[in-house]
């Protein structure tokens, strides 16, 4: 006997078009981080530009994972025939912790190769990253293993596990890279591309 259908849920497309918006603005907000050298600041404009590569690398870094996320997310969506208010909630605590992101590159850009303040920034940005993970892994949580009868087509409960490990295994490497940033801020900075490039790769995506 099939359930009765959920008044509250929303569809799909909606919860998509909302988030889509949400990860656009966000990886938008990125580039208002990129400043143009003062002229008369430095000997040259290339010297002035190589001055700011903190700020090109953490740009890159966040935007790379922003865009991994949004693809992700897409083809979590895309397992769904609908979402309910739990899973609407997953999603809006996913979406603040992406939003969040642009802060965490600012600070982490401007203080990554500085004497004082680089350790806490470095935390802060890796922290960043770790809470979207953790966020994402709840967000596959709901979908898969708590709220199954909402998935467009069917799923093995093999599958559904393997599927939500490899959402979890990506909270490891931020987890290393928020340790490490008392001790280097290049290291967790490090850790984070390794992590956007790992998760680049074709062998990564989803499928």
């Amino acid at each position: 006997m099939g359930s009765a259908p959920n008044t509250m849920a929303v569809s799909t497309g909606r919860l998509e078009s909302f988030s889509d918006g949400v990860m656009a603005v966000a990886i938008t907000l990125l580039v208002l981080d990129l400043r143009v050298p003062a002229p008369g600041s430095h000997h040259s404009l290339a010297s002035g530009l190589g001055s700011e590569w903190p700020h090109y690398a953490a740009y890159v870094v966040s935007f790379a994972t922003i865009g991994i996320i949004w693809i992700n997310h897409h083809a979590a969506v895309l397992r769904l025939r609908e979402a309910d208010p739990t899973i609407l909630l997953a999603n809006l605590l996913l979406l603040m912790t992406v939003v969040a992101l642009p802060f965490a590159t600012s600070l982490m850009a401007s203080y990554v190769n500085r004497s004082q303040g680089e350790h806490l920034a470095a935390g802060v940005y890796a922290g960043s990253l770790l809470l979207m993970s953790a966020a994402f892994t709840v967000f596959n949580w709901q979908t898969l293993i708590r709220r199954p009868h909402l998935l467009r087509g069917e799923l093995t409960p093999d599958r559904r596990r393997a599927i939500l490990r490899r959402a979890v295994s990506g909270l490891v490497p931020y987890a290393v890279a928020a340790a490490l940033a008392p001790l280097s801020a290049y290291a967790t900075l490090g850790i984070c591309a390794a992590v956007a490039v790992f998760y680049a790769l074709p062998a990564s995506r989803p499928e």
